[in-house]
């Protein structure tokens, strides 16, 4: 039995194993289970990487009957029954009796893969430590130049693509200027800085739509972000990006540091080695349609779960996940027939604006506000593993949402010594203004 990833479809699924006692290996790129959708906490200083990323192996550490390794799956040979993986500089080959896939999605660009080279992603730990770096760097340059321009351009951030992610990471931008800096740097105020959040389609947080569509563009806006709907973006570079109204076609650019891309994903690699080797369908993110038992193509002994499949319609969340993980745990298992198909439980969907302000749905019932922000702390303390990563996150949302703290915002600066001869050439010429600090 081989599991592929350690995402939550994946972690699912080797809990229901384990606790049966059925011998399995777990390949996963990374050493840790993370839990993704408080990645944006990570870029803006409330937890730690620690606190959502706890290493798989610990996890898992009380079944003897896991066997977890680090290594990437390169391949997969249906009809002999093996996979291929590169793990050490070496590529190690496994049997495997049934096969489950769960290696999530990455950052789309639509076409545009060129757009990564000047925006920041945030699927991963070292993406989101890469953000939290970015948003200090700029905060703390615009608190020492002497250029209006450049500082302004520090103090722009746009963030593309009106998803939960997006909507999260602009709200949090937003009241790190009006709550933690400005506390702490007195010649920075909230009106200096600009969050912007461009969204192609005519609502913000399209997936829910109607009124908590219409109150999350609400809350944004009272909380201070510019929010640009029926936009597109057609041009990227390292300066700014250009952007295209849906409507009237009229184009305008704007300069910003920091460009944040959250606007859409695609199955990672392993999904269309899966598709190649198994002749799945994919649709047009690279995700597999896999049939309705979550088998792929006409391999009964290979499943897909999570972000990397399509079925349905069914949202790429971690509830789907997590449920089809089990679901093809208990076929492994014998505890349901080959062949049952999968039945997705909608316990509802929710997702947090800012300080105070969140939306949630479950079945007819909708809720907004703090009520609702409540209930998306409590819902997602609930899925994180481990007591103390949950002790720890409750102390860093107290410091963070009642006090002003932001306890994991770190930032060293990189510096270089000029040389010699051109510092003589500087003093040679005119001094450049100085600021003086008060």
């Amino acid at each position: 039995m081989v599991i592929v990833g350690s995402g939550f479809g994946a972690l699912a699924a080797a809990k229901k194993l384990a606790k049966a006692g059925t011998p399995f290996v777990l390949i996963s790129q990374t050493t840790e289970h993370l839990f993704q959708p408080l990645l944006y906490q990570v870029a803006t200083g409330v937890i730690s990487a620690g606190e959502i990323a706890p290493p798989i192996r610990t996890i898992l550490a009380k079944h003897p009957n896991a066997d977890v390794r680090l290594g990437r799956v390169v391949d997969v040979d249906p009809d002999e029954n093996v996979l291929t993986y590169e793990a050490g500089g070496e590529r190690l080959r496994i049997g495997y009796d049934s096969l489950i896939a769960a290696t999530g999605a990455r950052q789309a660009y639509f076409g545009r893969d060129e757009f990564a080279e000047f925006t920041y992603a945030l699927k991963t730990v070292d993406d989101a430590e890469s953000l939290r770096q970015q948003i200090l760097r700029c905060f703390e340059e615009a608190h020492t130049t002497t250029d209006p321009e450049h500082r302004r351009n520090l103090l722009t951030f746009l963030v593309i693509g009106a998803g939960a992610t997006g909507v999260e990471l602009a709200g949090q931008i937003k009241e790190l200027a009006q709550r933690y800096f400005a506390a702490s740097l007195d010649d920075l105020g909230p009106d200096d800085v600009t969050v912007t959040l461009i969204e192609g389609a005519n609502e913000a947080l399209p997936a829910f739509g109607g009124k908590l569509s219409e109150y999350t563009l609400r809350s944004l806006e009272k909380g201070g972000v510019d929010v640009v709907l029926g936009t597109f973006v057609t041009e990227i570079d390292g300066h700014g990006a250009e952007l295209k109204d849906a409507a009237t076609a009229e184009t305008r650019r704007v300069t910003a540091e920091t460009i944040i891309w959250s606007a859409g994903v695609q199955a990672n690699d392993f999904a269309g080695i899966l598709a190649e080797r198994t002749g799945c369908e994919t649709d047009r993110a690279g995700r597999l349609l896999v049939n309705p038992d979550l088998t792929v193509g006409a391999r009964a002994d290979i499943y897909a779960v999570g972000d990397m499949t399509s079925l349905n319609g069914l949202p790429g969340q971690s509830p789907v996940a997590m449920q089809g993980g089990r679901h093809v745990a208990r076929i492994v298992l014998g505890k349901h027939d080959a062949g049952t198909p999968f039945k997705y439980r909608d316990k509802g969907s929710m997702a947090i604006i800012n300080r105070f302000r969140a939306i949630t749905r479950v079945g007819k019932i909708e809720l907004t506000g703090f009520i609702a922000w409540v209930t998306w702390l409590a819902v997602h303390l609930a899925y994180m593993v481990g007591f103390r990563n949950r002790y720890v996150a409750v102390m860093s949302w107290c410091g963070s949402f009642l006090g002003t703290n932001r306890a994991h915002f770190y930032y060293a600066q990189t510096l270089t010594e000029a040389p010699a001869n051109a510092m003589a050439d500087s003093e040679a010429e005119q001094k450049p203004p100085v600021r003086i600090a008060s």
